[in-house]
């Protein structure tokens, strides 16, 4: 549940920033945010992934995945890709091209663009922005839409914002930690 209220282009800017400095395989930073604020695109991604999740939701998904979304009342609609000010885009970026346009290997990809991403996410709370990774499965059409180049790859569709005044969250419980934690002393 996101307001509609503008965020400064200069916090989503610093939020961006704060991510980049995520170490990364080789130091190679295989990572793109696209940050998307005009609404035609918003609107366009929007129609995208409802798409997909239409399909997802009737016929991708197994029983057991719906059961265990049903508590989140999610469903194929996904209106918050519009009144959330900002979408993110995370890209992760496969190989990279030399100026003479041949290619070179990015290392750990996967996991660069996964610290990365984390740090984004808490650097958005940081700043007091509410924050969503959505997952429509495929993501192919988030490379059409923003005409990425063929070396990158949708990795993670981020809405941020601030949170609306009548914003409500799921109540979550978290593992204890002597399920997370296997200390080694």
């Amino acid at each position: 549940m996101f307001s509609s209220d503008p965020v400064p282009l200069e916090v989503m800017q610093e939020v961006i920033r704060v991510a980049g400095t995520a170490p990364s395989g080789a130091h190679k930073q295989p990572w793109t945010f696209c940050l998307v604020g005009n609404p035609d695109l918003k609107r366009r991604i929007r129609e995208a992934a409802e798409e997909e999740e239409r399909t997802n939701y009737h016929g991708r998904m197994s029983e057991e995945w719906l059961r265990d979304l049903a508590p989140f009342g999610t469903d194929e609609h996904k209106p918050f890709l519009e009144t959330a000010p900002w979408l993110v885009v995370v890209f992760k970026r496969i190989f990279e091209y030399d100026a003479d346009g041949s290619k070179h290997q990015n290392y750990y990809v996967n996991e660069s663009v996964g610290i990365a991403t984390g740090m984004l996410l808490l650097a958005a709370h940081h700043a007091g922005l509410a924050t969503l990774t959505h997952t429509p499965s495929p993501m192919n059409f988030l490379a059409e839409v923003l005409a990425r180049p063929a070396n990158e790859r949708p990795f993670l569709l981020i809405p941020m914002g601030y949170p609306a005044v009548d914003c409500t969250v799921p109540k979550l419980a978290r593992k204890p930690l002597d399920e997370v934690l296997v200390p080694y002393l």
